[in-house]
């Protein structure tokens, strides 16, 4: 087949305007034409009074080669190969099975190729089944009931099943190995467009479905899943791994164990660093929520066109450079979702955002977040960024109150240094509650003036964006690990640990569900390599 880029149709083109610039574009008739897909579609909104869909189209073609040769067009091609290929498959006579520590996309799509090679994995998590741990994370929005080990953190699909569900990454990907990760997704329920919109995303409702297929599939193969079964330690002999000890004192062997924890499993990591595994401090950012009218940013980034069902609910990414050297950008941003409260820790408040599939509620809503380094900000120990995150955290509880309610400030009074008594046109979607105060003690100063600073800048390129009454919510801390377990980029082993595979985002490797669960491909693929080579030596 042959590939076209940049073929551009308005939004509300007939389907058959696709094969009419098809025709036009390799100068052919009607009957050399054999079928067509979309391979890709996005949109460019740049001008407002004329958005446009452009298409990426694989092609069948007769005499494709000749068609080729006549046609020096830059944007064409020869399709590339996509399906995925097996890098191994398990010997008939083995007998040890790979341990997967996690759940989230990293682990289950870990947990999954390794169980299509036949390598039967055992994946531990902590938390609980999806369905059960929903109900666990209902009772902390609705009731300000926290359960430590079943929440928006710990549980059956990891952080990404309370989110957007973005299926996006600038990852470099040259396997293509993101297609193999949507391909499972859609075999799990995730809608066909997923493997062609330029932004797709999931939400969370198929989320829980879609997981609950996985690991179906995953037993169905031989693999077993269990659940509120807490790694507490991980046995090494030699600077080799042994094996693994639950919270139960039960150990289970395996010399080959895959570290897919998460950005919150912070007990883990403390294990971790005193077992004398290589942890290091790495980057992260924090700051706050922020929600506007989605009809706002719908308006600002779609002009006419806004609320086109064939658009969907807009996005934005932003950023801002400061002057006191801070850089402040979006994060996550959740276009027709809600605000939630993400804390797996008592006494402590965490936001995050989430939406559903059709991204249909009232606000839009984004971190807004400020770089921070181990070097300038929280320097001296490998750990020292889940204490820096922690404090922030304690103070946010006690500003909302300490009931779980978060602290919030209306975008106008945070700018101006005033507290918010009371709000506006928009109505705060974080449940438990918001408490309406000051956030400037809330970040560092640093961080307080750098998003003061960025906030009405980023109305330049939003219209509307510094609403007075658009409302701040504390505080974003989880927007990635504090550390990172470092690996050897050839076998993806633990640089002094043999036999521990760190992966994913927890380890400081992936940002996302898609980035983590290719993540978990490639770390499953090293896997048995390795388990397959030891065999046969």
């Amino acid at each position: 087949m042959l590939r076209i880029t940049e073929i551009r149709l308005p939004i509300t083109h007939p389907e058959a305007d696709i094969k009419s610039a098809i025709l036009k574009r390799l100068n052919i008739s009607p009957n050399d034409l054999v079928e067509y897909k979309v391979a890709r579609r996005g949109y460019d909104a740049r001008k407002r009074d004329k958005i446009v869909f452009v298409y990426t189209l694989d092609v069948k073609i007769k005499n494709e080669l000749g068609v080729l040769k006549l046609n020096d067009d830059k944007h064409l091609s020869i399709t590339p190969d996509l399906e995925y290929k097996y890098v191994a498959h398990a010997p008939e006579d083995l007998k040890e099975r790979p341990v997967v520590i996690g759940t989230g996309p990293c682990g289950i799509l870990a947990g999954l190729l390794l169980a299509q090679m036949g390598f039967r994995p055992i994946i531990l998590e902590r938390g609980k089944a999806v369905r059960e741990r929903t109900k666990d994370t209902f009772g902390l929005w609705r009731q300000s009931k926290l359960n430590p080990e079943s929440n928006v953190q710990f549980g059956e699909g990891g952080a990404g099943t309370f989110s957007d569900g973005k299926l996006h990454s600038q990852i470099k990907d040259p396997h293509n190995l993101g297609r193999k990760v949507l391909t499972e997704f859609i075999k799990a329920g995730a809608p066909e467009e997923i493997l062609y919109v330029s932004k797709p995303h999931i939400g969370t409702f198929k989320l829980v479905g879609m997981v609950e297929k996985m690991r179906a599939t995953i037993e169905s193969l031989g693999g077993k899943i269990r659940f509120e079964s807490r790694v507490t330690d991980i046995e090494v002999d030699n600077g080799e791994v042994k094996g693994v000890i639950l919270a139960d004192g039960e150990r289970i062997e395996s010399n080959h164990v895959v570290l897919a924890i998460g950005h919150s499993a912070r007990d883990t990591f403390q294990m971790i660093y005193d077992r004398g595994i290589y942890v290091e401090a790495k980057p992260f950012s924090i700051g706050f929520r922020v929600e506007h009218p989605q009809s706002l940013i719908d308006k600002a980034r779609f002009g006419a066109e806004a609320g086109n069902p064939l658009l969907g609910a807009a996005d934005y990414k932003l950023v801002h450079h400061s002057k006191n050297g801070r850089s402040v950008y979006s994060f996550c941003m959740c276009p027709g979702g809600t605000v939630v409260a993400a804390t797996s820790e008592p006494g402590r408040v965490v936001t995050n955002g989430m939406s559903q599939y059709s991204r249909n509620e009232r606000n839009a809503n984004s971190g807004i977040v400020v770089g921070i380094t181990p070097e300038e900000d929280y320097p001296g120990h490998p750990l020292a960024g889940i204490d820096f995150q922690r404090k922030l955290e304690e103070r946010a509880f006690e500003l909302g109150g300490e009931n779980y309610y978060a602290p919030g400030q209306l975008v106008g009074d945070f700018v101006a240094n005033r507290p918010s008594t009371k709000l506006g046109s928009v109505e705060p979607s974080y449940t438990p509650g918001v408490k309406l105060g000051d956030l400037s003690s809330a970040l560092p100063d640093y961080a307080i003036e750098a998003i003061r600073e960025a906030l009405p800048a980023f109305d330049k390129k939003i219209k509307g964006y510094f609403m007075q009454d658009a409302v701040l919510t504390g505080v974003e801390t989880r927007t990635s690990s504090p550390v990172r377990i470092k690996r050897n980029k050839e076998d993806y082993q633990s640089i002094n640990t043999k036999g521990l595979y760190p992966a994913g985002e927890g380890a400081g490797y992936a940002g996302g569900i898609l980035s983590a669960a290719v993540d978990g491909i490639c770390v499953a693929e090293a896997v048995a390599k390795n388990m397959v080579a030891k065999f046969l030596s």
